[in-house]
């Protein structure tokens, strides 16, 4: 009985964080950090102030830690590289969960791409800390690619850099994207010529053979 009251307990506080997190995403990224209040995130999340602070504490570790699980979420796919993986089915899972995420979570990204512009105020110690190190041991793997003649010699920050930017083109310019190709939103379809565009490009240009075999939309 115990150990179901607490799974019960850890299950209501889950479903609390994620819709004050979610909340909070959809606050920030319309009024940005510094116009964004606490209130705001309680009305948006139908949620007392006071479940706000007890939850998450003061607004600017709120404001991190959407910023963080962001990364986190585009990232992922990188964590469990090794030497012997694939460069083509790698690179081409993290363009595709990259691109998908930036669709499905529209808010993060745009929040993310805010606080990079604005100097990375509350984010330069994790970009000159620990993202730096993630970023140096995956460009570690990448390079031993190069070195066992799976892929050209490129710079593998680099390449992490154009993957970054080329997918987020596709969310925090989506107005100018969907006003040229005369659409209201970019459907599955598009998303996945996008993606197979992208592949094709940046593969090519390391010299990764692009596999065959169908990806999928989803990360």
């Amino acid at each position: 009985m115990t150990a179901d009251i607490a799974n019960q307990e850890n299950a209501g506080r889950a479903h609390i964080e994620h819709t004050i997190l979610r909340a909070a995403e959809q606050v920030f990224a319309q009024y940005g950090y510094r116009g964004a209040s606490l209130q705001a995130i309680a009305d948006q999340a139908g949620l007392p102030k006071a479940n706000i602070l007890y939850y998450m504490g003061s607004k600017q570790t709120l404001y991190v830690r959407l910023l963080n699980r962001m990364m986190s979420r585009w990232n992922a796919v990188l964590e469990d590289i090794t030497p012997e993986s694939d460069p083509g089915r790698v690179l081409s899972d993290f363009i595709r969960t990259k691109m998908v995420l930036g669709q499905r979570y529209p808010d993060g990204s745009k929040l993310f791409a805010a606080e990079i512009l604005a100097g990375a105020p509350f984010l330069s110690g994790y970009l000159a800390g620990e993202l730096r190190e993630w970023v140096a041991s995956r460009a570690a793997i990448i390079g031993q690619w190069s070195r066992q003649g799976k892929m050209d010699d490129v710079d593998p920050r680099l390449l992490i850099f154009l993957i970054w930017s080329a997918t987020q083109h596709y969310t925090e310019y989506s107005a100018q994207v969907t006003g040229i190709l005369g659409k209201e939103m970019l459907d599955n379809d598009d998303i996945d010529a996008i993606c197979r565009f992208l592949e094709h490009v940046i593969l090519k240009g390391c010299g990764v053979q692009l596999s065959s075999e169908p990806r999928p939309l989803s990360p």
